[in-house]
């Protein structure tokens, strides 16, 4: 798994599903790109008109609550996000994520500000905000999820080795 740089997106605790994909575009989700474009609008509408390939969603604690539906962290990734990192994750959605093949991070966050230039290294467990010159460590991510990632998610993965072989 490769080291990953982007620009952080602030955003605060308790961010839910219902945040990253407000329910008037329910009628979208068997659209996944057209829902994208309005992943966050809510909570901050110049998100997606400024979010540059790469970036990362940075947020507090809870971040996914509400609905165990994969469109949230679908469109997250098909919006660009390179990952999502905040204090703590609801469960479902933390597994979304690795479902979908996108990255989500536990680490502190409030030494973290928007626009901050971060670098990530999940194989390392080391976030590091270019901007201040500040060193953030995490967990490293499981052999396994890193395969799975690598993969583009479940799917993926079991379509290229045949099942969920993970020796």
């Amino acid at each position: 798994m490769r080291q990953l740089t982007g620009r952080a997106w602030k955003f605060g605790d308790g961010i839910s599903t219902d945040h990253i994909t407000p329910g008037r575009f329910f009628h979208l989700r068997s659209n996944l790109p057209e829902l994208a474009k309005h992943c966050l609008e809510d909570e901050r509408p110049e998100f997606i008109r400024q979010l540059e390939r790469g970036d990362f969603i940075v947020a507090g604690r809870n971040f996914g609550q509400g609905s165990s539906r994969e469109h949230a962290p679908s469109i997250i990734k098909l919006s660009g996000v390179g990952a999502v990192i905040a204090k703590s994750f609801a469960r479902i959605f933390f597994r979304n994520c690795a479902n979908v093949g996108l990255l989500a991070v536990i680490c502190p966050t409030d030494g973290i500000d928007d626009g901050d230039r971060l670098i990530i290294n999940p194989v390392a467990g080391k976030l590091e905000d270019v901007t201040k010159g500040l060193e953030l460590r995490f967990e490293s991510l499981p052999e396994v999820m890193r395969r799975i990632l690598d993969a583009g998610g479940l799917v993926p993965y079991v379509m290229a080795h045949g099942g969920l072989e993970l020796s």
